[in-house]
């Protein structure tokens, strides 16, 4: 058996230890090859959501992963206002691939604000390859662009210096200088 493979388990062999904490419920599984789910639930919730929901591994139960869902989420998935995962949507959001509304940090992410590799924003973006209202990036598109590569209304970049785009992040030079 491979390290990741695991010998199955029927239903009734399956026992979770349970620890409760004062703010909330860890459930755990340890494999025989030493790996582990776990999943950590808080008793506060706000909107039928708990406050605080982590997991990691895979379920033993269901042999998948089992998404976190809270107000702060945290898991390999994460849904919640504040999310952070390699897949992870929310209001703000950290992650591989990040869909955020407000803010998004992460590989690939969209937001009003989005920072990142690849960055989608509404407003600002800052990254590698960025779309954005004002957008920074090595390569750039956007109504305001500070690029290397750069494309739309007011582009600085390395073939053009548009008046409007200098004075328009002329916040940023003043923060350099």
């Amino acid at each position: 058996m491979s390290a990741l493979q695991t010998r199955s388990k029927s239903l009734d062999e399956i026992e979770f230890e349970i620890i409760e904490f004062p703010n909330g419920t860890m459930k755990r599984f340890v494999y025989e090859n030493g790996t582990s789910f776990e999943e950590y639930k808080s008793h506060a919730s706000w909107l039928g959501m708990p406050f605080y929901h982590r997991t990691s591994g895979r379920n033993p139960v269901t042999g998948k992963l089992v998404p976190a869902k809270g107000v702060i989420a945290v898991g390999r998935r994460a849904y919640g206002v504040i999310a952070c995962g390699q897949m992870a949507c929310g209001l703000i959001t950290f992650g591989q691939l990040s869909l955020g509304v407000l803010f998004g940090v992460g590989q690939a992410t969209t937001g009003l604000v989005a920072v990142g590799q690849l960055g989608i924003s509404a407003f600002f973006g800052l990254g590698q390859i960025v779309i954005g209202h004002m957008a920074i990036g090595q390569v750039a598109y956007g109504r305001y662009v500070l690029a290397q590569l750069g494309w739309g209304e007011h582009v600085w970049d390395t073939r053009a210096v548009d008046p409007v785009a200098v004075q328009n992040f002329e916040w940023l030079t003043s923060l350099l200088m």
